[in-house]
């Protein structure tokens, strides 16, 4: 391998090492001397500060990789929000109880409805040695019946779990429990309307991201444009823990976004949904024909997406102490151009969640850096814009393409002509309008 290609492949990592010498070597030091950037407390702050964004990326890296979109996850973050303070903060049947609630029994009794089902049908397939595409059909018994039966269990396990939570007002595992299954009830909704519908998946998710709103607001209450959130007061002390250092190293909000990063990345890198995912956004018509049921996968994408959307949700309220309609507002953006920045395509097929993890770290550090020089806030957006077109570019293209366009002043008609001499010249045939024939 050249160095040129070493080069090429590794380019988001050297981006990443470039943003954090940059503010090395550009930080203000402290009364005592101390690099302020370089600081424990500046860098714990910095992954605290992208944990929210980077939970909404690892989720639309999937749908993005499927080659859909999802401009809903900044709407479903704040109706989770909403959700979460409510049920923290108001005791007894509130409009966040009546969302909720029913919520996570439905949820309860489809996820176990699906997986008990899908886990039928892998036993199935490995004692017959099929091929893991070909569906098998099942008896009545495990193909419904037994399906059926696990998921009311676990919508009365969660029904019993929630339900005396409602007049005393809910704990930590209580709103971890609902406020993940409102998003992904949301986004498993977005993805149905876009595969039954067949529809872009912009429309349907612009869509949802304004309904969400809407629904946002009419659950806070017109008289509610935030809902407070003091532990220990109005919410249980407990609550506190999801703002906390775990043993005193990493914020709690930083561990939930690593473990995403992880477990998701795992399933998209060893499982075969992961390699469905990758093959849907690479063709999907051929995918379909090769026996992926492409509907279910991306389906399952946008499910994901939601339950990452309300997680980020839970972990926004114990962080800011507040939930609000408009608390993802410009979240989408900001998680699109991160999945973006780490070479995630958006044409579908390529992308990975380490690179989501350099590209959610290069757009922290870049706000950090802009904050300590106390540039001005709008200032900070232009900058950001730019960087991210420049990155992108980068992504989209390789170093020697990028070289040949600056070789020299004329570099695009150098890089043209150098393009035309390497392929085999070619005489061109004339074309004889009723001339005479020689």
């Amino acid at each position: 391998m050249t160095a040129l290609k070493l080069l090429s492949r590794t380019k988001l990592y050297w981006g990443l090492i470039a943003i954090f010498l940059i503010g090395v070597l550009g930080s203000p030091m402290s009364s005592k001397g101390n690099n302020i950037f370089l600081s424990y407390g500046n860098l714990l702050d910095v992954l605290r500060q992208v944990s929210t964004t980077g939970l909404i990326a690892t989720g639309m890296t999937a749908v993005i990789i499927t080659g859909g979109i999802d401009l809903s996850v900044g709407s479903l973050m704040a109706i989770c929000s909403v959700v979460c303070a409510m049920l923290l903060t108001v005791p007894g049947v509130t409009p966040g109880v009546v969302l909720g609630v029913p919520t996570v029994a439905l949820v309860a009794l489809c996820l176990g409805f699906v997986v008990t089902r899908f886990i039928f049908q892998n036993l199935a397939k490995s004692r017959a040695g099929a091929d893991l595409l070909r569906e098998i059909k099942l008896d009545g018994i495990r193909g419904v019946v037994t399906p059926a039966v696990v998921g009311v269990v676990l919508c009365c396990l969660s029904l019993w779990f929630l339900l005396p939570q409602i007049e005393p007002k809910f704990g930590v595992l209580g709103v971890l429990l609902v406020a993940p299954c409102v998003g992904l009830l949301f986004g498993a909704l977005n993805g149905f309307i876009i595969v039954a519908g067949r529809l872009q998946p912009f429309i349907v998710t612009l869509a949802m991201m304004v309904t969400a709103l809407g629904i946002a607001r009419l659950t806070a209450g017109q008289n509610n444009a935030v809902l407070p959130v003091y532990t220990g007061s109005n919410a249980t002390a407990d609550f506190e823990i999801l703002r906390s250092l775990v043993f005193g190293i990493i914020p709690m909000p930083g561990l939930f976004f690593l473990g995403a990063i992880v477990i998701y990345g795992a399933v998209l890198r060893f499982t075969p949904f992961g390699r469905y995912v990758y093959a849907i956004g690479g063709n999907e018509e051929a995918a379909r024909l090769s026996g992926i049921a492409a509907g279910r996968v991306k389906i399952a994408t946008y499910a994901v997406s939601g339950l990452l959307a309300g997680i980020a949700a839970v972990l926004y309220v114990a962080q800011y102490r507040q939930g609000k309609p408009d608390a993802g507002a410009g979240l989408e953006l900001d998680a699109i151009a991160a999945v973006v920045i780490g070479g995630t395509s958006l044409m579908g097929g390529r992308g990975s969640l380490i690179g989501t993890f350099c590209g959610v770290l290069i757009f922290g550090l870049l706000s950090n850096i802009l904050q300590l020089h106390n540039i001005n806030s709008n200032l900070q957006l232009v900058l950001k814009g730019m960087i991210i077109i420049g990155t992108v570019l980068v992504q989209e293209r390789n170093a020697g393409d990028l070289l040949a366009y600056l070789r020299l002043p004329g570099g695009l008609s150098a890089h043209k002509e150098t393009a035309a001499a390497k392929r085999p010249s070619q005489e061109t045939p004339s074309l004889n309008l009723g001339g005479n024939k020689k």
